[in-house]
């Protein structure tokens, strides 16, 4: 390898640092905004543009160093200067999307845009440390990464209803997940562990542990515990047709409910995990109790949420009644199942 060819390289040494740096901005950075009428459609057409330009350099600088020769040093710093440029053209278009255009939003194109960044900033420095004489694995799936991370953005979500959706869609699936692993641990008889342990085990003797074990009155609280998190799960599932029917963000106060809904049902999932954990053998009555009451009360605080929003009509406020009973009912019959033991 000539030393001019070497240089092609070495000019990428400063392009990773750079990329890195506005990658951390564009994470951690505020929006640009402006008292002047924001065009959420020529936003996402020039963000789509931008991001192709990035997808396309990045294909560029890959095809470049490929296969020898090599680029001269002053050809690698002509790659790297017009990668940078389209990474800049990235983050500026993301920065004109106001957080007045809702949050949830906001954090969905975030969150794509710095996949982007980091897929080139990997695709870098593989360039760097990949041999010249081919090109390598690491190399074509790094630039694979950077398609995937572009290819994206078309079918994000293009406003904050529609993204507040898929903050809810997510939650639901986590929730359903918890729902079917301990139905999946009852249904398999009186040691949820089995599966774990079997193979340790020689013989076909039975464990002697009981602790590993559920009794009749672990079951009974199971149950009333599971019908909490199914109450969780119907909620956010009803929230979700909700958001889709009556959802707006044509208004700042809107637009604020929808982020507000997003955000307190970003917490059910992981008050479920913490109550379903508490749920295996040996169980621990004072942490299911009080796992219990903190999701009892989170979910009466989102449906009191709910009720003040905008997407709360008069068939929404049916089911939201109707939750909250049900939130009383479990809760309360968990708690007297515990009481009994104690």
């Amino acid at each position: 390898m000539s030393a001019d060819s070497c240089g092609g390289k070495v000019a990428l040494r400063n392009l990773v640092n750079s990329i890195n740096c506005i990658r951390d901005r564009v994470r951690d950075g505020e929006s640009n905004e402006s008292d002047g009428a924001f065009n959420l459609s020529n936003f996402w057409d020039t963000l789509n543009q931008a991001v192709k330009a990035v997808s396309q350099e990045a294909t560029k600088l890959s095809l470049a160093f490929s296969k020898p020769p090599l680029p001269s040093q002053q050809d690698g710093e002509k790659l790297a200067e017009s990668i940078m440029k389209s990474i800049l053209t990235l983050s500026t278009v993301y920065y004109w999307l106001p957080k007045s255009q809702g949050l949830a939003l906001r954090r969905l194109v975030r969150d794509a845009t710095v996949e982007v960044l980091e897929g080139v900033a990997q695709l870098v420095e593989v360039i760097m440390s990949s041999p010249v004489e081919s090109l390598s694995q690491e190399q074509l799936m790094s630039t694979g990464g950077v398609w995937s991370a572009c290819d994206q953005f078309p079918q994000l979500s293009k406003d904050n209803k529609a993204a507040v959706v898929v903050v809810l869609l997510c939650e639901v699936r986590v929730v359903k997940d918890a729902i079917e692993e301990i139905e999946q641990a009852l249904a398999e008889g009186e040691d949820p562990f089995n599966d774990v342990l079997d193979d340790n085990q020689d013989g076909d003797e039975p464990r002697g542990n009981q602790d590993m074990y559920w009794s009749e009155n672990d079951r009974q609280v199971i149950g009333a515990c599971q019908g909490l998190i199914k109450a969780a799960a119907a909620c956010l599932r009803k929230l979700k047709s909700a958001v889709k029917s009556n959802g707006d963000f044509s208004t700042p106060q809107n637009v604020s409910q929808l982020d507000d809904l997003a955000d307190i049902s970003k917490e059910i999932s992981p008050g479920v995990d913490d109550l379903a954990l508490c749920l295996y053998p040996p169980m621990d009555y004072n942490g299911v109790e009080t796992n219990v009451c903190k999701l009892a009360a989170l979910l009466k605080k989102v449906l009191e949420i709910i009720r003040s929003s905008h997407v709360c009509g008069e068939s929404e406020l049916t089911w939201v009644q109707f939750l909250d009973g049900a939130i009383d009912h479990n809760l309360q019959k968990a708690k007297d199942l515990i009481q009994q033991e104690s």
